[in-house]
């Protein structure tokens, strides 16, 4: 049951990683978080931190405010996004951009459309083994929670809205302009911060936990 449990959380980061891969390629919009890590990416040069490194590094700082606040939900799987997570996501998208160094718009909303039922897909597998939540999810748990700061799903929505106002903040100081800001905050924020709920819940029932529940059976 436990080794069941890790090879979802396993597969299921991988997955993520993967598809937060195409949706940067697309660049039609990252989730908010993303968008965060895509403003400090363009504050911090390659030369001195790659974009793994800097995603570990900002899981990192999250990972104290959790240790110190509340530990129940870190567990092996908040350590397996840390550490896989950034550096997965950079290797696809080095591997995209060989492939396909730059598509066409109808090219780049294909990548979009799946991205999105990959990361749904793989968020189902990563919630449903129970082992910890990302760094970034245990933010506003702590902050409903254990603070009481107000109901999850608005504090959740605070979270996102603070990463993307954060991330475009960064980006556009970095020396990017406003009409690449939908690159980093776009058609694919909107969709991955208010609609990704009913397709994750489709994959968790229908394919995350008949899997865990084999392990019960068997």
């Amino acid at each position: 049951m436990k080794a069941r449990r890790i090879f979802m959380s396993l597969c299921g980061v991988i997955i993520c990683a993967i598809s937060v891969g195409g949706f940067k390629h697309a660049a039609l919009g990252v989730d908010p978080f993303q968008s965060l890590m895509a403003g400090l990416d363009h504050i911090v040069p390659d030369t001195l931190m790659s974009f793994g490194t800097l995603y570990m590094v900002v899981n990192a700082i999250l990972l104290c405010f959790s240790l110190v606040a509340d530990r129940k939900n870190i567990g092996l799987a908040t350590f397996i996004n840390l550490f896989l997570l950034g550096y997965i996501t950079e290797f696809t998208m080095k591997l995209l951009q060989i492939w396909i160094p730059s598509p066409a718009l109808w090219v780049r909303w294909i990548f979009l459309i799946v991205a999105i039922v990959v990361i749904c897909f793989g968020s189902a597998l990563y919630m449903t083994a129970n082992l910890g939540v990302s760094t970034y999810d245990a933010v506003a748990i702590v902050l409903s929670g254990k603070w009481k700061l107000g109901q999850f799903r608005f504090v959740r929505i605070a979270c996102d809205l603070v990463c993307v106002i954060a991330g475009c903040a960064l980006f556009l100081f970095a020396g990017g302009s406003w009409s690449e800001i939908p690159t980093i905050a776009g058609i694919g924020t909107i969709i991955t911060a208010f609609f990704m709920g009913p397709l994750i819940d489709w994959f968790n029932r229908k394919v995350a936990i008949p899997f865990l529940n084999k392990a019960n059976k068997a």
